[in-house]
């Protein structure tokens, strides 16, 4: 019964197992750093790298990393993410249900271009190392042949030019320079804005997604973390606006202000045969 009882709890033991972090009475360990050596030594953009690659960045890499979660955390209450954190307020649900609503959002299309960019990016840097001729409008004829004609990561519907993304690639440039990254998909990227602008007949250039989605990679994140980092940086924001709005303490606010009215498609008016 004993060695029945003891392999019951090594089963349950084992039933999760993590390499992130050892907890023991008075001792927590991350990545096998005592929590309270990281405390007020490592910024946040470190523990986020630690996390989730196991190792400390270099200070470039980290530095690197903060510029491109500063660039995403917000874009207005007109971004479907932060209304809805607003709109959830209004309705009288709490910071963590708004933010969790908001969240939920980030999808595929209000969320994902940067994900789907750095695939782009990286299926790119995949056929040319299979020496495949023009490998980024291989890789871009691949992604819309699947996904569609959009491009993730070029153009804004708002912006002519997006002012996060210039300064960002400035950035890269500055660390390619000093050697902390390679400069690879800096240039796919840039390279995806010539094919554009040859397939377009004008320019069509890279906005906060396709910036971020350069770091990323050139930081070695694997795409679907540019998504989740992307959602760190962007709930910043949504905190943000969550606050404004409950402080303001409207009640049930909606999309539109009740003036304008939305637009009935139905059927004429009916009315039942007496």
């Amino acid at each position: 019964m004993t060695a029945q009882r003891d392999d019951r709890l090594d089963q349950a033991s084992q039933w999760w197992s993590t390499s992130i972090i050892d907890i023991h009475p008075g001792e927590i360990r991350i990545r096998g750093h005592a929590i309270q050596d990281l405390i007020g030594r490592i910024s946040f953009p470190e523990m986020i790298w630690l996390m989730l690659r196991g190792e400390l960045p270099g200070k470039a890499q980290a530095a690197l990393l903060e510029a491109a979660l500063v660039s995403s955390v917000d874009h207005g209450p007109h971004a479907p993410s932060i209304a809805i954190s607003r709109m959830a307020i209004s309705c009288g649900v709490g910071l963590n249900g708004a933010m969790g609503s908001a969240v939920n959002v980030l999808g595929d299309i209000h969320g994902g271009a940067g994900q789907q960019c750095m695939e782009i990016y990286q299926d790119s840097r995949a056929r040319g190392g299979r020496g495949e001729p023009q490998p980024v409008q291989a890789a871009l004829d691949a992604y819309r042949a699947e996904h569609g004609k959009i491009v993730p990561g070029f153009g804004h519907r708002f912006h002519p030019r997006d002012p996060r993304a210039k300064r960002l690639l400035a950035l890269v440039d500055e660390a390619v320079s000093q050697g902390v990254v390679s400069g690879e998909f800096a240039r796919i990227g840039r390279q995806v804005e010539v094919v554009l602008e040859q397939e377009k007949g004008r320019h069509i250039p890279m906005n906060i997604d396709g910036a971020t989605a350069v770091i990323y990679s050139e930081l070695g994140f694997a795409p679907e973390l540019g998504r989740g980092i992307f959602i760190l940086s962007r709930s910043v924001g949504i905190l943000a606006h969550a606050w404004e709005q409950m402080r303001e303490g409207r009640r049930i606010k909606g999309p539109m202000p009740p003036s304008i009215p939305y637009a009935y498609t139905g059927p004429a008016r009916a009315e039942l045969p007496e």
